[in-house]
């Protein structure tokens, strides 16, 4: 029985996902996940939003690691802001790469006339935390040396959104200087302790056994659930642990099991004195940036988040 609460337009969408095999999200195996969500991301992404120019780029290996990282490089067409806007792929930190985030950072730079560094961090299960979120950092550092007379923002959806806030952290630790954070519907708590994960076990979209599934991979070791960069929420329990860090947009959304722990972290925030910009996403589902083409509810809260980045950002 579909939950009245759920926009009706998305609620036709899903139907059609699930009744077509696209969802659940996750599989038995890692490469057949990956190639059911790489085909999902583009079949969903409806017209991409104009930009001026895409280029590829490489971030040289992290110190500390042997990987380069990939980047790409959305620059507005028309009038440009002076901002960079770091963009982290959602997908569960095994699932997704740079043309699966293609949509969503198009959608960004054109929106706001930023330019934006879409980062292609490595993936769980061959590589887990730390692995992601040093990537990330990676591509926030080269990121601010490219333009710095910048803005900048690290912002994420889901997965990426997770890894957002713990580079976030980092910067806040050890440089650059960030003006800003969005996330969107972010993962932050391994031990999926939060209400709105069984409220919400069953999705629509994204379901607890999702969230199980990928948890597995990319934190297998109970030892790293301590480590900030990973459990944001466990470094607001910490004297101080918040202080400090960038100004926020914390889109969550109604129906989605990871909607209070994102609610718990914009609390954590503004409790210790960051502005935070919230956004409830009423009727949404987890995922819905990546869904506006199915639905004008979810395109209308979308572009509330990203206006609500813009004035964060000062205008």
């Amino acid at each position: 029985m579909t939950d009245s609460r759920l926009d009706p337009e998305l609620a036709t969408a899903i139907d059609r996902l699930g009744a077509d095999g696209w969802l659940p999200l996750t599989r038995d195996d890692v490469a057949e996940a990956r190639r059911n969500y790489r085909e999902l991301a583009l079949i969903r992404r409806g017209d991409a939003a104009a930009v001026g120019s895409v280029h590829d780029d490489v971030v040289v290996a992290a110190a500390g690691t042997d990987a380069d990282v990939a980047v790409r490089v959305y620059e507005p067409a028309g009038e440009r802001r002076a901002v960079t806007v770091v963009w982290l792929h959602g997908g569960g930190w095994v699932l997704g790469d740079l043309d699966t985030g293609d949509g969503a950072a198009r959608r960004v730079c054109a929106h706001l006339g930023v330019t934006v560094v879409s980062v292609d961090y490595r993936l769980a299960p061959e590589h887990p935390h730390p692995a992601p979120v040093t990537d990330a950092y990676a591509g926030l550092r080269w990121a601010a040396l490219q333009r710095p007379s910048n803005q900048l923002v690290v912002a994420g959806d889901s997965a990426g959104a997770g890894l957002a806030a713990g580079a976030a952290l980092l910067a806040r630790d050890f440089g650059p200087r960030l003006d800003a954070q969005l996330l969107l519907y972010p993962g932050l708590d391994p031990a999926m302790s939060a209400t709105s994960v069984d409220e919400n076990a069953a999705g629509p979209f994204l379901t607890r056994a999702d969230m199980a599934w990928f948890w597995e991979r990319y934190a297998p070791e109970p030892a790293l659930h301590g480590d900030p960069s990973l459990n944001t929420l466990r470094a607001a329990d910490e004297p101080g642990g918040l202080d400090g860090v960038a100004p926020a947009v914390v889109a969550t959304a109604e129906l989605d099991p990871l909607r209070d722990e994102g609610r718990a972290y914009a609390g954590a925030l503004e409790a210790a004195g960051v502005p935070v910009r919230r956004l409830a996403g009423d009727g949404l589902v987890h995922g819905y940036f990546g869904l506006a083409a199915a639905s004008s509810a979810a395109r209308v809260e979308g572009d509330r988040a990203l206006d609500a980045l813009a004035d964060l950002l000062g205008g």
